[in-house]
Formats: C-alpha cells, structure tokens, sequence
C-alpha cells in the first residue's frame, strides 16, 4: 500500500528581521500579485498557505485594494489560507490576553475575507505556550501543527499527539520534525528523490506508526510560489511506487489523518521548550531588554487601565474608543512577532519596534487622560464644593486598599486631602515637593499683546492610604488648602528601613532581609553577577575560561522614612572588562555601578526593588543573584498563562545533549510572564517583575534573574550551546551596535515571601498589587504639561456623576480578572475570570448589567447562565455583559 504524502506549499512570511517592516511589504506586494495570478490560471494548484497571519493580508490590501475579490474568492474556495493568526505571536514573551487578542483580530478578519484556517498554527516561534490547547480549542479550533519545543522520546513513534494544556482542554498536533521548509525545492529529478527526498520520508515513515499519511510542509521564508509543483506532483506520482503525493493544506491533512481519532493515543501536556530537534534560543528572553520593558508597560496600560477605565465610562455614557483600540492592538501586534519581540534582528528593525510601541504609548496616554478627565469633570459638576478633586479609578474587579504614589498640583505647600463621602481626612505624606514658576501668558488686549505673569504653584509627589476603592469604579477626594503641612518623607541616619512584616538592613556591606512574622531571615539577600557574552542575538554564550565577576559589597548612599513608606538606596560597584578582548587579556577598565532603591510601603507584604544602571561596558551579562532561603529546591515555578507552571532547576538531557545531537544545550534558564520563585517547607519566595523576562533558579537557593545581556552581532557560528551555523542568516554577520545597551536602564521587581502551603492565586493577588491596575486624575487648573491633552478642548459627554461608584464586584479572592473590554462585535462587554488553584472555584460575583452570558474566546458563541458559575481548577471563564 502507498504511503499519501501531503504536499503543503507555503510561504512564512517574516514581517521584519535582519531587513525592516519596509522591505518586507516591497516584497510581500510582488510576491502576492503572482500568487493570486498562479492559483487563478492553475485550477490544479489546488491550496497554498500564507503563514497564517492576516496582517500581511490586509497589508496587501492597503496598497492593492482593487485585488481584494479576486483574493476573497480564493480564500472563501479554499486555495488560499489566512489566519487564525494577526500576526505569528512570540508565545513565551507576551501577556496570555495579548495571545488571545492576536486570535481574536486573526479570526475575525480572516473570516471576513472567506475563511480563517482551523489550525494552530506555530511554524517558527521559539517554544510553545502550555495554554495554546485551551485557547486554541476557544476560538473553535481543533487542530495544531507545530515544529519546535518536542523532545523525540515524548512522540513515542507519533508525530501525531494530543496535546493537553493545565485546565485540560485537548488539541490534535503535529510535530513538523524537520521544520516548515522539507519540501521548499521539491524536484522530479532522480538525483533529488535519492538524495533528499527519498530518505525524508522514510524518516517521516519510521516516525508515523499509526499512519500512512505523511504531512511535507514544502515553503519558507519569504518564498515565492512555486508554480511548478502541480506539473512535479504529477511527475512524481508517475515515476514512484512507494509514494503517493498530492498538493494539499493543513487543514485537510489534519482531517484525513486524524479520521479515526483513537488511533493516536500519546498525549503531551504543556509548555513546549525542547531543544533537541530545533532551537528555541532559551536565552533571547533578556535580549534587548529595552523591547521587553518597553511591551510589558504598554500592555499593562492598555490591559489594566486604559480598557477598563473605557468600560467604566462606557457605562455612565462615554464613547468607548474601539477604533482607537484596533488601531494600538494593530502596531502592537507587529512589535509581538517572534523575532520583533525577541530583539534578534538588525538595529534599524530594533529602532521601528522601539518607535512603534513608543507610538502606542502615546496614544494610550491621550485616551486614558481623555477619558479620566470627562468622567471626573462629571463627577465635579455635579459638587459644587469640588472645585480641587482627586479621583482614584480601580480598574479591578475587587475591591483595593493600599499605599500608592501619586502627583498633586497646589498653590501652597499646606494642604490635605479628604474622603468626599465620609468627610474625613485620607492619610498621606509628601514624598518630593517642587516650587515650579508658572511662566508668562499672552493676553490680547485692545492696545496689543501683552504677557502676563502668572503665580507659581507645587508639585507634590506624594504617598496615599486608599482605603476600600469600589471595584471597577472609583473613589474621590478633595484637595484641601489648610494651615498645616502633610507629614513629609524625611532622610534620617539609619541602616534600616521596616514596615508591619519586613525589616531591611545593611550591615557589613551586606543587605539583610527579614520578614518579622515568619521569622524568616535572609543574609547576603542581594548580589550582582556579571560574566562575559560571547554570544549573538540569539543567544547567551559563555567565553571559554571567563570568571563571573560577583558586586556584593554595598554601600549605603541615603535612608529615607516616612509614615507610609520608608526607602533605602544602596550602591553595588566594580570594575570590570569594557568588552571580550579585555576579557581573555584579563584586564578591567570600566566601573560597573548598579544603584538599587528598595521600598517598603505600610501594610503591604512586598520589597519593592529597583536597580539603575548606566550600562558602558560590552558583550556581558548582568544578573541579580536573589537569595531565597530554598537551599534545597529541586524547582522553580513561573506563572505562564492562568495557572503556575513547575520546572526543574537541572535538565536531565544536559548530560549528553552535545552527544544526543541537539540543535542547542537544553540549559534550565526559563521565561517567565509576571513572577518567579521556589517552595521550600518554610516558605514561597517569589519575584515579581515588571519587564524582565528571564531567569535561572541557582543550586543553593539563589534565584538568577537576568537584568540584560550585551551583544553587538546578529548570527554567529558555533557558540559553546549552540553548535554549528548561526541562527537565521548563514554565511552572514549583521553588526548591532545598539544591541550593546549602552544607555541608562532600569529594573524593576518585587519580592513577596508566603506561607509554604498558600494558595497559587496569592501570588497572582500580589502581582495585581504590584503593577497597580488603576489610574488617578487630579481636576486642577495650574499645570497643563503633566499630562499631554491638558492644555487642549475638547466635549465632556457626560455630566453629573456620583462622588463614589462601581460597576462590578467579584468577592472570590481566589479568582482574579484577566480582561475587561468591550467585544469585539462591540455588542456588550467582555470580562474574563482565571482560577489558577487546584480546586473548583465559584465565582461571587455582583454587577449593575442587566443581560449576562458565558461566551468563548471568539466571544460569538452565547451560554445561557445558571446561578452558579464555576471556574473548573486552572481555568478561566470568559463572561459577555449587556
């Protein structure tokens, strides 16, 4: 019996790499005019695969609108497949909702041109989110095909699998074991069937128990149709016995193959990392840390602020911005394509991918100034005392209470502020105070111009008690002129700062860490580590006979305390080599300083920490060594996704990877979306980050958290984990100066120790404490700069709000809200609960809506509501408001 064999023409399209967005699209316009001239002149050319990724699509489009029928006929027919991707997301590096968005966008405009292709499909990303399964199976896809991050022994004889995510949801997948590009210059020639084609498939053969049917992916990067496959198909077909090819997509080989479902019983569960077979550049997580920092702090502005602050307006009246909305989600998924968000690519790329999230940020900044200033301006109208407010907006779904900093315009430097609702004074203490000169003005006067000037007021950086802010709603307070000053942060001579659970001090050059109510005290608690990177863009490498170089000493520069907050700013320094040649000569010439500023606010269980560096040295990498009292652990743990995911701290493959054969050394260094820690008996250690993406958990407890690495090159040949050809461009070695960060760079993170057997979901509470997902305004008339539309008009919409409101209120407290936006259809409201615990949760939940369904990822499929609305264990609902 013939073996059938899928012939799967295709083209992944890059959208920026070592060549810009630019060059791409001057070619994506040629190549596409031929492809849709192919497929309609050859009716034998039966399906071809744009990569998946409707961006490039409507890129096209843009420039080609007059091509848009003759495109939507062959993707509607089934001969030119698009989607379900925006654009081919990195997995590993963005927020899960961002994941999900891309899918969203993806199917939704795919469907809207004739067809978005049902397959998972993941080509060329450098690992595998273990909630893929899950959301996949949410916008009704079934299938996955898929090429890195498989161990061999976890096939067991299959290429075909189940593949499991943690809430155990199930997709059928395919392993591409040799990558998207087998079939790329697929010949009738005898010379080419013996040499290549011959023996892939029977590798493919040896590597199919189950089955017959072989899936050739037959593409590659930017390549260009190959117009002779239906004349090679049928050359094949007549000179070869063993074989029988045809021309086909992903879809049809998924349906054919997996007709009888149960003849494939191995199943893999998870994140997807693997080295063996094809690389994953485990260390890319830390390149460009500009990029990472950049992505996370516009995600968290558009996730946990600008789209629920939208919502909340949306439901006392405001417009909700979704063209806006489309328009930012658009640029940011270009900035979250594989290579864009790993770094690896040429500095003018780099430089558009900073600009763009640049651009994203702005207009971010302008709606939610926008939207905060109408609803408060609505919020005062109604008080006529309230001529001064300051508005809290939570954009949670639970109830917040804690210490925030935040800026206050007055004209004095006496002032206070007061709950509007119980009339009584708010704590806070100013943390900075600055006199700033109000300038001049222009006044048009019937004998001419005249400048006048105008008083000077204060910029108070201050600190605030909120207390109990309504969830999904806001708090107001009024700014207060008295004769008596707030308490002031003050710098005193000490060696310690403290709050209710925490106390740090420096003594001996050393910080020590103690949380007073666990008795849990931590030496040596924080350490630098920097060594050589003789890497490239892709990777890490270590330089044969470098010696870490270890910034333990500290040095205290200032202490500073106040009632709500107390800080201390340390300084680690040393001299270290200024780049690999002083390295292996042994010389160091550049200090490396790293001044750290550690915060502890009252009544909050973190170590806020903060580290910055003027970074003027080359080809390194810096790390913080965090001590965890975990000396023994055998694992790390991550959040990834809506659950926590465990990891051993030493992979069992490193023993013999070079022997093995592996593409890259499987190092135990992991990505991470928000925090990180380990587990001992006595305690969870965690570190919570706000753009650092990358760490190691250390033998001995420390936990390694990679700050940035410094690299000038884009592909470099046989590196000490990654043997063999560089990555991406062979025979070809793009110089990236920028990539050596030389520039001032900040670290963010906090540290939150927990009771050993607390629920997962305390870390994620903790994280949601930490980011701060709300935002304030202040109505005042003395500063128009501080926020960029101050000084501009423009309508108010709304009027006469209460001093006090909320929306919506989910009392679980293990269960936490992911997103809160408007659908996509823009027929109601979308929010999404997670249940990262091992158990059933039921969701508590109070709300002014009047209409509430259960939907899907795709937000189209309605569920009537019983009463009782449970999220199953390491789950999420997903939840569409009228």
């Amino acid at each position: 019996m013939k073996k059938r064999v899928y012939v799967v023409p295709h083209s992944h399209w890059d959208r920026e790499w070592y060549f810009t967005i630019e060059d791409s699209n001057v070619l994506l316009v040629e190549n596409m005019d031929y492809l849709i001239d192919v497929l309609e002149n050859d009716t034998a050319y039966t399906a071809y695969v744009f990569d998946a990724q409707v961006s490039i699509v409507e890129e096209y489009l843009s420039l080609r609108p007059e091509q848009e029928e003759r495109l939507k006929k062959l993707v509607a027919d089934k001969r030119l497949f698009i989607g379900p991707w925006y654009t081919q997301t990195d997995s590993l590096l963005v927020h899960k909702e961002s994941i999900i968005r891309n899918l969203l966008y993806g199917t939704k405009i795919s469907q809207k041109y004739g067809h978005s292709m049902n397959c998972g499909y993941l080509p060329d990303i450098f690992g595998q989110n273990q909630y893929f399964p899950s959301i996949f199976t949410g916008f009704g896809i079934d299938n996955s095909i898929l090429q890195r991050g498989v161990y061999t022994d976890q096939l067991k004889g299959d290429l075909n699998f189940t593949w499991i995510s943690p809430d155990k949801k199930k997709v059928k997948a395919n392993n591409m074991y040799f990558g998207y590009g087998p079939g790329k210059f697929l010949q009738a020639t005898e010379e080419y069937k013996e040499s290549r084609l011959y023996p892939i498939l029977e590798k493919l053969s040896s590597m199919n128990r189950h089955t017959d049917q072989l899936l050739l992916p037959s593409g590659g990067d930017q390549v260009l149709i190959r117009k002779h496959f239906p004349e090679t198909i049928q050359k094949l077909n007549k000179e070869t016995e063993d074989y029988e090819f045809l021309l086909s997509d992903y879809e049809t080989y998924m349906k054919d193959t997996w007709g009888d479902y149960h003849r494939f019983d191995n199943e893999i569960e998870g994140e997807l990392i693997a080295t063996q077979n094809a690389r994953i550049h485990h260390t890319i997580r830390s390149q460009r840390y500009d990029i990472k920092k950049a992505n996370y702090e516009v995600e968290h502005k558009l996730l946990h602020q600008l789209e629920p602050l939208a919502v909340i307006g949306h439901s006392f009246g405001l417009r909700y911005p979704q063209e806006w909305l489309d328009k930012i989600w658009k640029l940011l998924f270009d900035v979250h394509a594989h290579d864009s968000i790993g770094g690896c690519n040429s500095d003018d790329t780099n430089k558009d991918i900073i600009q763009r999230l640049q651009k994203v940020k702005r207009i971010a900044d302008g709606l939610l100034n926008i939207w905060k200033k109408r609803m408060t301006e609505a919020i005062s109208s109604k008080q006529h005392d309230l001529s001064s407010i300051f508005v809290f907006f939570n954009t949670n779904a639970s109830e917040f209470s804690g210490v925030v900093e935040a800026v206050i315009f007055t004209k004095s430097r006496e002032f206070i502020l007061r709950d509007t609702v119980e009339d009584t004074q708010v704590m806070a203490e100013v943390k900075r105070q600055k006199y700033v000169s109000g300038g001049k003005q222009i006044i048009v006067t019937a004998e001419g111009e005249q400048e006048v000037e105008i008083p000077g007021y204060y910029r108070n950086s201050i600190m605030v008690a909120m207390d109990n802010v309504p969830s999904l709603g806001y708090k107001t307070l009024k700014v207060e002129k008295v004769n008596k000053r707030l308490p002031t942060v003050i710098q005193e001579e000490s060696t310690s700062i403290a709050n209710e659970q925490f106390e740090i001090k420096l003594k001996d050059g050393q910080l020590i860490v103690t949380d007073k109510k666990k008795k849990i005290e931590l030496d040596h608690f924080l350490r630098f580590e920097n060594v050589a990177d003789a890497g490239d863009s892709y990777d890490f490498s270590p330089l044969d006979g470098d010696k870490p170089i270890y910034l333990e000493q500290a040095e205290l520069i200032s202490v500073s305390k106040g009632e709500l907050s107390q800080f201390m700013v340390v300084k680690h320094e040393a001299l270290v080599p200024k780049n690999l040649k002083e390295r292996t000569e042994n010389i160091a010439s550049k200090l490396l300083m790293i001044t750290t500023t550690l915060e502890l606010r009252k009544e909050e269980h973190m170590v806020r920490v903060k580290h910055d560096i003027a970074n003027e040295v080359e080809d390194h990498r810096v790390r913080v060594l965090l001590q965890t009292g975990a000396e023994h652990a055998n694992q790390s743990f991550a959040d990834q996704g809506f659950s926590i995911i465990q990891r051993p701290i030493t992979n069992s493959y490193m023993k013999s990877w070079r022997e093995d054969g592996f593409t890259e050394a499987p190092v135990p260094i992991y990505p991470l979306e928000n925090f990180t820690g380990n587990k001992s008996d006595t305690h969870i250690f965690a570190a919570v980050t706000r753009g650092i993406k990358e760490y190691e958990l250390l033998e001995f407890g420390d936990l390694a958290l990679t700050l940035y690495r410094s690299v000038g090159l884009l592909g470099k040949d046989n590196l000490a984990w990654r043997p063999g050809r560089a990555s991406g461009i062979n025979n070809k070695v793009v110089f990236t100066p920028d990539a050596q960060m030389k520039r001032k760079m900040t670290f963010e993170y906090a540290v939150v120790i927990e009771d050993s057997n607390v629920e997962p979901s305390q870390l994620f509470v903790r994280t949601d404490q930490y980011v701060g997902r709300y935002v304030t305004y202040q109505k005042q008339d003395l500063n128009t700069f501080e926020e960029r539309l101050e000084r501009f008009e423009f309508p108010m919409e709304i009027k006469d709000l209460p001093k006090t409101a909320s929306i919506l209120k989910q009392e679980n407290p293990n269960i936490l809200m992911s997103s809160c936006k408007r659908a996509y259809n823009n027929e109601s409201i979308i929010i999404r609960f997670y249940n990262p615990t091992e158990k059933e949760q039921q969701l508590e939940l109070s709300h002014v809506f009047p209409s509430l369904n259960v939907t899907n990822l795709a937000e189209d499929q309605q569920l009537e509501v019983n009463k009782n609305l449970i999220i199953t264990p390491k789950a999420y609902l997903t939840l569409s408001l009228k």
